[in-house]
């Protein structure tokens, strides 16, 4: 049967978006042209903060003694798990090498960039987790300098528990500044900063903006949409465990959309009948945030069976995919298309946007389709190398020639022929291209 839409959103994602294009590119280049001063210029007006941009070492430990004891415990918990989960996939990624052809060796090097810009966010929201998932990666993958960069609040500046967490994860420079301004600085190397080889972490449509501009010029790690977020229950799920979950990712903001696909119309209309009350139940701006994505961006859709399920699940490619349904590891095997993956009712997406140890910058707006999230990968880059013996190249070279004369490439063919030339005078070959 075709699926049913108990609940259909309004609006998508990128309705009502504001064209933040040319206000951005605008901002780039003024920067880019006025360096350090332009840059401070903007930060005065946007962050409205005149402190400095670059923490001193004594700014950093006044603010680590702000955080206290029990936080700095469970930033410490966060980043061990994060930390281990990266050196988990570094170890997937080896140097190697093997012979081709007789004599002839290619190979392989991960080799991590140099500087990677972290941008971490504090205005709405103090995401220390953030600085955890963005510096952890980029120190394991071994980049020689990671900048940490995060708006200050007006008289206030950088948020203590987020230093505290840049610090502890590894970041050789903590940076005072938000927005367009603090990626401009990142990717031009203001302020004695090395130029930003990547930049990574979540940010508002400006410094997403920001990033997608300058992507080409540095890597990203992705172009980024807002927060979505669907889960699968079938009707053995708990409906105030979905419902909750429902809404504890609609409070990313009011764009935010969240789904729920299940088999079961019982579980639906229940889970819908109890979004509200814990929609009204959070803290205002929360709640405010959250209600708005239920009412505007939220899916309750109504499948036949799991397979029908999974193949609507696999169609919206969510940034963020919880299982709550009996046989977790078919759901495993059978699924395709997710950030990350949540299976059953002992784990939440929340404990992944924290501190389980996945990482939580992850694809949106369906670009789960064609990548995942932010690993220890986007930080290196897998290059490759070769070596021959003379007589090694022999093949290649007569191949490499005629390929090219039939490509109408004959300054390619040249580089071939001249080596057989040398290291082989006196033979014949026949390098003419074949129609």
């Amino acid at each position: 049967m075709a699926v049913e839409y108990l609940k259909k959103a309004d609006l998508t994602s990128s309705s009502g978006a504001s064209d933040v294009h040319d206000t951005v590119v605008s901002i780039l280049s003024e920067i880019e042209a006025g360096g350090d001063a332009a840059a401070l210029e903007y930060a005065a007006k946007f962050d409205r903060y005149e402190g400095n941009v670059i923490l001193t070492q004594d700014e950093i430990d006044a603010a680590i003694e702000l955080v206290p004891e029990k936080l700095k415990a469970d930033i410490r918990f966060a980043h061990d798990n994060v930390k281990r989960f990266a050196e988990l996939q570094k170890s997937t990624v080896a140097d190697v090498e093997m012979e081709i052809q007789p004599g002839f060796v290619a190979g392989q090097k991960a080799i991590p960039v140099d500087a990677a810009g972290c941008y971490v966010p504090g205005g709405r929201y103090s995401h220390i987790a953030s600085a955890i998932m963005t510096v952890t990666t980029a120190k394991v993958a071994g980049c020689k300098h990671i900048t940490a960069c995060s708006p200050p609040r007006p008289g206030v500046g950088v948020a203590p528990a987020i230093i505290y967490a840049a610090h502890i994860c590894g970041a050789d420079t903590i940076m005072a500044m938000g927005g367009v301004q603090g990626v401009a600085a990142m990717t031009f190397g203001l302020f004695g900063l090395p130029k930003a080889n990547i930049l990574v972490g979540p940010g508002n449509q400006f410094v997403a903006e920001a990033k997608r501009i300058l992507f080409g010029r540095v890597g990203i790690d992705m172009i980024a949409g807002p927060t979505d977020s669907l889960i699968l229950a079938d009707k053995d799920a708990d409906p105030h465990i979905v419902a909750t979950d429902l809404v504890s990712q609609a409070e990313h903001g009011y764009n935010s959309p969240v789904w729920l696909v299940t088999d079961d119309r019982a579980l639906a209309e229940d889970v819908m009948a109890r979004v509200p009350a814990l929609i009204d139940d959070l803290p205002e701006l929360n709640g405010d945030n959250a209600r708005a994505a239920w009412r505007d961006y939220a899916e309750v859709i109504l499948c036949a069976d799991r397979e029908e399920m999974a193949a609507t699940s696999d169609s919206y490619a969510p940034e963020h995919l919880t299982v709550q349904a009996e046989d977790i590891d078919w759901w495993l095997e059978r699924l395709t298309c997710y950030g990350s993956l949540f299976l059953g009712e002992e784990t939440t997406v929340s404990y992944g946007d924290k501190a389980s140890g996945t990482n939580h910058v992850l694809p949106t707006s369906g670009a789960a389709n064609y990548t995942g999230g932010l690993s220890v990968h986007k930080y290196m880059k897998i290059v490759t190398w070769q070596r021959a013996t003379r007589e090694a190249s022999k093949d290649v070279a007569i191949a490499t020639a005629r390929i090219s004369r039939l490509e109408g490439m004959e300054g390619h063919a040249r580089a071939a022929d001249v080596r057989l030339a040398k290291y082989f005078p006196g033979q014949n070959f026949d390098l003419t291209a074949e129609e």
